[in-house]
């Protein structure tokens, strides 16, 4: 390994980063980058709208154009093995509204692209609804989502809040919609009548189902089928009256900044929704809605303006003072926390949100990843602050002792009410995983369910070791045994929200150590091994996007500063000399690709969803083909999480630093 004083050197230069990057609030954030579904849904939102006069269109067209790859397409992830059909198509769309003509280079390698890849019978629902409301698609093609859901009681396995609250908040706006079906035309010449070769009368709109059997599967397909010839009844009881509740739902929930949910998918559809029933563009509801995408929504690269799918603040905050606690700083030594420790316990969420449907009479005392939103506070955030609370309150100016014991206590009660039946903990609900919901025909995409899971348990764990809880603990005991349960055979376990069995078994071994696990057990062995043996020759770690659908592919991908962090902290945590030279190798990697006091990666290693629907780890053998994707993703969202880069190799590097230290003086 490099000298000592080059790890200093290194941990010292990305702090000084994290000093020159902090914004004056006191939190850090960075950039968000997901797929062109972003840009293209916005062109077309704005057609819907008739706002083609906002100033960051020109920016936004740009983006769009700048990430078509060569052969045409656009992906889901950077260096994705083959384009995405969904991408592409609403890209290609975005740009005809756009006036862009269909002879164009640009499009033309679209076209191309499209045609040669299965054409429109391919795509997804989501892509399939925003066609319609442009009159390029028949509703009357497309799955029903009836407003009338929104009467289906609680005890109901159908319930709204039995879907994951990404799903609910998005699909009660889509549901006015397509109970409305509305159409805002195109001009004829900027129609997609080339994407139909053989003409659209003969064109198949049938719209492809996932190869699923089974009761719910054939109870929700003759559900829908009901639906489509019930809308065609002259009278249809309660219809009006379900459309008010779900707008009256849908502006309650509207966030402080004018988004909804923290996420690009309800906060859009709400506003159409909104612009169907009759808002005006001047309505404050609509007006907080266009004008959160000037604040912090959209950011600018390359002379484009490109669209976040979410934003991170709270998260990159507490992860950045956690780099920080980890390399021995204190509020002392490294002024900056304090106002970032101002800024965590200013955004911890005292009141109640849509959890609470089925968590009666518990306190919040949870944090969002997002700056605005809460009614979805994020049970991993939620962990994550308990863990940096408490590390940092002994540095911390007196005056923030009460407010952080406090925030402690009201988090960790709020975070075992929200421990699930299985043991694990999932992101935003607890025991949110009804799998009968997948099947129902316009739930063709992502996940919709919100199960517990691996890596975001490995997180609850370890912030209740720092509390001082061990595994006599009733709620650590479940959790360890529902880890142990989700270890795979090779070793590892599965990254639910980060690429993947690297990211997944990170967090776990973490957890287990923080809680007394004995970490010279055959398991915790069994998965540092997996870790030793999927270094790359560099020294680093890397893990490709497609191994959520490829098994061959786990652990194995180019070296990126955030997974070889992770792999080194799964190795540190076992505390061990026996992977010292992996260490070694992988702290080198870190330091000699660090540059301008931070680290540079394109590669994405966040995950929104894997595209298995079911919202957690599957057998992949066998079921593949009933997926609907391959290793593109085409049913997943993926993430670049730019702050990745920084403050996890940050984290490794102190950690690396303290466990050399332990061992010279063992």
């Amino acid at each position: 390994m490099k000298t000592a004083l080059a790890l200093d050197r290194g941990i010292r230069n990305a702090l000084d980063w994290l000093t020159q990057n902090q914004y004056s609030d006191g939190y850090w954030n960075g950039m968000l980058e997901s797929n062109c579904c972003m840009e293209a849904q916005w062109v077309m939102a704005m057609h819907i709208l008739g706002r083609t006069d906002d100033s960051k269109y020109e920016g936004i067209l740009r983006a769009i154009l700048q990430k078509q790859r060569p052969d045409g397409s656009w992906d889901v992830y950077h260096d994705a093995p083959l384009g995405d059909i969904n991408t592409t198509v609403e890209c290609y769309a975005a740009l005809r509204l756009a006036g862009h003509p269909p002879d164009g280079e640009p499009l033309r390698r679209a076209r191309e692209w499209i045609l040669r890849n299965g054409g429109l019978a391919k795509i997804r629902l989501f892509t399939r609804f925003w066609l319609a409301c442009v009159g390029e698609w028949p509703w009357e093609s497309l799955p029903v989502i009836p407003p009338e859901v929104i009467f289906v009681p609680k005890w109901a396995p159908f319930n709204i809040y039995r879907f994951a609250s990404w799903a609910r908040a998005t699909f009660l706006p889509m549901s006015i919609v397509s109970a409305r079906r509305p159409v805002f035309p195109a001009p004829p010449e900027r129609r997609i009548d080339e994407l139909f070769p053989g003409g659209r009368a003969v064109f198949d709109y049938t719209f492809p189902q996932k190869a699923l059997t089974g009761f719910w599967s054939s109870f929700f397909r003759a559900a829908d089928k009901f639906l489509h010839f019930w809308r065609l009844l002259p009278w249809q009881p309660a219809r009006e009256l379900s459309v008010k509740l779900v707008l009256e739902w849908v502006l309650k929930h509207q966030d402080g900044d004018g988004a909804w949910g923290g996420i690009q998918p309800p906060w859009v559809y709400a506003l159409i929704a909104l612009h169907v029933e009759g808002y005006r563009a001047d309505h404050p509801v609509i007006a907080a809605g266009l004008s959160a995408w000037d604040k912090h929504w959209t950011y600018e690269r390359d002379g484009a303006i490109h669209v976040q799918a979410s934003e991170s603040p709270v998260w990159d905050t507490m992860l950045a003072i956690q780099a920080v606690l980890d390399c021995g700083e204190t509020c002392q030594t490294f002024p900056p926390l304090e106002s970032a420790l101002e800024y965590v316990l200013g955004k911890q969420i005292l009141v109640q949100g849509d959890w609470a449907q089925f968590v009666p009479g518990v306190a919040c005392g949870g944090w969002a990843f997002e700056r605005a939103n809460t009614w979805y506070p994020d049970l991993d955030d939620t962990a994550v602050a308990i863990a940096i609370l408490l590390q940092i309150r002994e540095s911390a100016p007196g005056h923030f002792h009460a407010r952080i014991d406090d925030a402690v206590r009201r988090a960790e009660v709020w975070l075992r009410a929200m421990q699930s039946s299985n043991g694990g903990w999932g992101a935003f609900d607890k025991d949110n995983d009804t799998a009968a919901l997948t099947q129902i025909p316009f739930c063709d995409f992502g996940e919709v369910i919100d199960p517990p899971s691996a890596d975001l348990t490995g997180h609850k764990l370890e912030a209740l070791g720092l509390l001082g809880r061990r595994l006599d603990d009733p709620a650590v005991s479940r959790a360890v045994d529902y880890l142990l349960r989700e270890q795979e055979p090779e070793g590892p376990w599965f990254g639910r929200w980060g690429v993947n069995y690297i990211y997944g078994t990170a967090l776990v071994l973490p957890g287990l150590r923080a809680v007394g696990f004995d970490m010279n057990d055959l398991r915790i062995k069994k998965a540092a091994a997996w870790v030793v043996a999927k270094q790359n020759g560099d020294g680093g770690w890397g893990e490709l996007c497609g191994s959520y659908m490829d098994d061959a592919l786990r652990g194995v991908g180019p070296s990126t500063p955030s997974q070889t962090a992770w792999a080194l902290m799964a190795l540190l945590a076992t505390q061990s000399r026996d992977y010292e030279p992996a260490v070694r190798r992988g702290v080198d990697y870190l330091l000699a690709t660090q540059k301008d006091n931070t680290w540079e990666q394109r590669e994405y290693t966040g995950t929104g969803f894997p595209g298995y629907g079911v919202g957690e780890r599957i057998r992949l053998g066998g079921n593949t083909a009933a997926l609907l994707q391959g290793r593109e993703l085409a049913r997943g969202f993926m993430l670049n999480y730019n702050m990745y880069r920084h403050y996890f190799p940050l984290m490794a590097l102190g950690r690396a630093r303290r466990y050399f230290s332990q061992m010279s003086i063992n």
